[in-house]
């Protein structure tokens, strides 16, 4: 190591840091490296004098007397001693500033301050706030939530707003739903896609049908921000989560939150992944046509059957029991959709007093070209059935000339005849 003489700057080399504790002599714990290289932009403080650590209590031990005592391996390890109190009382501040004087203790390092264009300081002006708004309809069992814009943080950093994704520091944000626990694909909606903006306004109203008080209860409603891209996979912004039990029936909640991290999807307690989706159906005993008017409406939530994630799916309904089988009816298909309108009514000429005596069953199919068509559920109405299904049932007997409109939750569990199309 090189020799300075008392006045003198200190210069340490790279090859000297690199040695100071590999050297022969006595065995010292090794620093970590970050000690011997302090954060100075340029090079040591001017005013860094060769004993500007020493402790303000130490005794002063006279130059000549040192001098004269000093082996070749004390003058090593004096100077060792030297570098470290130097860049000990130095390597903790964050620029250059004097050393402690005699009288008062060394200065607390400067705390950071936050990067006023960074976007990991705080989440909320990494990516945002999202103002939406919740509507749950008991009476017809729909959830209607507003997407209205995205919220500039009233915070003073000089970017505000969704974070950029683009090489334009610009983004194609929409906005995606989703009902957890639940299949992805089955209960996804999302908004219009808005281009080049960090404050969208979509004021655009998404609506979830077949919602039952009992999903209220236990499901949550997870909001999206993702941008759009043309050439590769879509990039999520951030999100939020709304449990549906913070909302109550015929009352809009308002919300202004701000947009989260990306969080995983616990699906070991996904047992709605087991239903096969949801069917709109509507009962009606004429009595000016002397017959049963069967609606199909909707479906909602249908498993996906396809490659593609979808289904291309259609309803057939039969009323048993059929000796002549002639109560098959059939929906068109729609392609390519988990969330089919069907809005399509069949008529069966039958006594009214007959109808206590038989069945509907209600099955969805997915259309496929070239080959079987895949069962994706069905329901059963009538006096066997249970619950919902039976009082569906009982109400339309009970209740001539009116139109009386529930959902049915599809399962799997169908007579075997039904089973094959």
């Amino acid at each position: 190591m090189t020799l300075r003489r008392r006045g003198e700057k200190a210069t340490i080399s790279i090859q000297e840091h690199m040695a100071i504790d590999v050297c022969p002599g006595p065995i010292r714990p090794i620093k970590q490296i970050s000690d011997y290289f302090p954060r100075f932009p340029r090079g040591l403080p001017p005013d860094a004098g060769p004993r500007a650590a020493a402790p303000p209590d130490a005794p002063a031990r006279p130059a000549a007397a040192s001098a004269g005592r000093r082996s070749p391996s004390d003058g090593a390890r004096d100077d060792d001693e030297d570098v470290d109190q130097l860049f000990g009382a130095y390597g903790a501040s964050p620029g250059p500033g004097p050393a402690p004087s005699p009288g008062r203790p060394p200065a607390k390092p400067l705390e950071e301050e936050p990067d006023a264009d960074g976007y990991e300081s705080d989440d909320c002006t990494a990516l945002g706030t999202l103002d939406f708004s919740l509507l749950y309809d008991q009476e017809n069992n729909a959830l209607h939530c507003t997407i209205a814009k995205a919220k500039v943080p009233r915070l003073m950093f000089s970017r505000k707003g969704l974070k950029p994704m683009d090489h334009n520091g610009l983004a194609d944000p929409y906005v995606k739903l989703h009902l957890l626990p639940g299949a992805s694909k089955a209960n996804k909606l999302r908004t219009k896609t808005l281009r080049n903006t960090l404050n969208p306004t979509w004021n655009e109203t998404l609506t979830y049908y077949g919602i039952t008080d009992e999903d209220m209860i236990r499901k949550t409603l997870r909001i999206s921000v993702c941008d759009e891209d043309k050439f590769r996979h879509n990039e999520f912004i951030g999100e939020t989560r709304v449990p549906l039990k913070k909302l109550k029936p015929n009352h809009t909640k308002t919300f202004s939150i701000c947009l989260e991290k990306q969080l995983p999807v616990d699906k070991t307690e996904d047992k709605s992944l087991e239903e096969r989706g949801r069917i709109l159906v509507s009962l009606k005993y004429s009595s000016q046509k002397q017959g049963l008017l069967v609606g199909i409406v909707r479906c909602a939530h249908l498993a996906a059957m396809d490659a593609n994630g979808y289904s291309d799916p259609y309803v057939k309904i039969y009323l048993k029991p059929d000796v002549d089988k002639k109560s098959k009816h059939k929906t068109a298909v729609k392609k390519k959709t988990l969330n089919p309108e069907f809005n399509e009514e069949f008529c069966y000429e039958i006594k009214h007093g007959d109808l206590a005596k038989k069945t509907l069953e209600i099955t969805v199919w997915d259309y496929d070209i070239g080959k079987s068509n895949d069962f994706i559920g069905g329901v059963v109405l009538g006096i066997n059935a249970k619950g919902e299904r039976l009082k569906h049932w009982f109400d339309c007997l009970k209740n001539k000339d009116k139109r009386i409109e529930r959902w049915h939750t599809l399962t799997n569990e169908l007579p075997g005849a039904v089973l094959s199309d």
